[in-house]
């Protein structure tokens, strides 16, 4: 038998440490450069998740992060927490980040899974939650931006996966993936053409 709370921090564990790996080896720009029209960011992803579980593991069960998230603040610009300004460092946003799992990993062992919080930002019908929701939801949340930065850094440098010993994808050559890419922009365009 497993303790299912383990179990949900192991997935969410998992997921935190998928979103730092892949920052690994970038130089400042790479981390930082937007590479899709709405600006996603890998250093941004990582400002952002750590922003949610200061809310979800914190402000929601009434155990608040002692630093305050400027970010974080109603009268803020729109996606100020999805990138890093040039005064936050990767060294800060990854030191944060590490304390919020602290912090939130504090919630998870104190709390039963059945208790009770509230997500002030969600409707009044499902603002109240339990750890075990939050868990759930931060869980798809993490690995939701993970993927996002799954495919960032391989528009960056080619790097895929979960871990850097896990890219679960076939063993393969260059001259393959060119090839299979080729096929699937044949195989899209034929799809693509009015019958």
């Amino acid at each position: 038998m497993t303790d299912p709370k383990a179990d949900l921090r192991h997935y969410l564990q998992t997921a935190r440490e998928a979103l730092l790996w892949k920052l690994d080896g970038l130089g400042e720009y790479d981390i930082r450069r937007p590479l899709t029209p709405t600006g996603t960011n890998l250093l941004g992803l990582v400002k952002h998740v750590a922003g949610c579980e200061v809310g979800y593991f914190g402000l929601v069960f009434g155990r608040p992060f002692a630093q305050e998230l400027p970010w974080l603040s109603d009268d803020v610009e729109p996606n100020s927490d999805l990138w890093a300004t040039a005064d936050e460092s990767r060294a800060d946003i990854i030191d944060l980040y590490r304390r919020v799992w602290t912090h939130s990993d504090q919630t998870i062992t104190s709390l039963p899974l059945d208790a009770v919080g509230r997500v002030p930002h969600w409707p009044a019908e499902r603002a109240e939650v339990t750890l075990h929701k939050v868990l759930t939801h931060m869980i798809a949340e993490t690995h939701r931006h993970a993927g996002h930065a799954d495919i960032v850094r391989e528009l960056i440098d080619g790097t895929t996966g979960l871990r850097p010993d896990n890219d679960n994808l076939p063993e393969a050559d260059k001259s393959w993936w060119a090839a299979y890419h080729a096929n699937l922009e044949q195989v899209a365009r034929e799809a693509g053409q009015p019958t």
